[in-house]
């Protein structure tokens, strides 16, 4: 089992709580395509970790508009 550290998954977010949305949501991408079932894959949410540590994952944050 691999641990990222908040240092980690820090290097291309702000904040490791952000970096941690970041990473849920690009799993939640990965999850909607097809993929080999075998017994050596590693589960979405190390990928989504490691691609972020890696500063492979581009985002972008949307404020939003609160009603007048």
């Amino acid at each position: 089992m691999q641990v990222f550290t908040p240092t980690d998954v820090t290097k291309y977010a702000p904040n490791k709580y952000l970096s941690v949305l970041i990473a849920a949501k690009f799993a939640r991408v990965l999850n909607e395509f097809p993929r080999d079932r075998s017994l050596h894959e590693k589960k979405l949410t190390t990928r989504a970790l490691e691609e972020l540590s890696a500063g492979d994952i581009e985002y972008k944050v949307v404020m939003r508009r609160r009603p007048a």
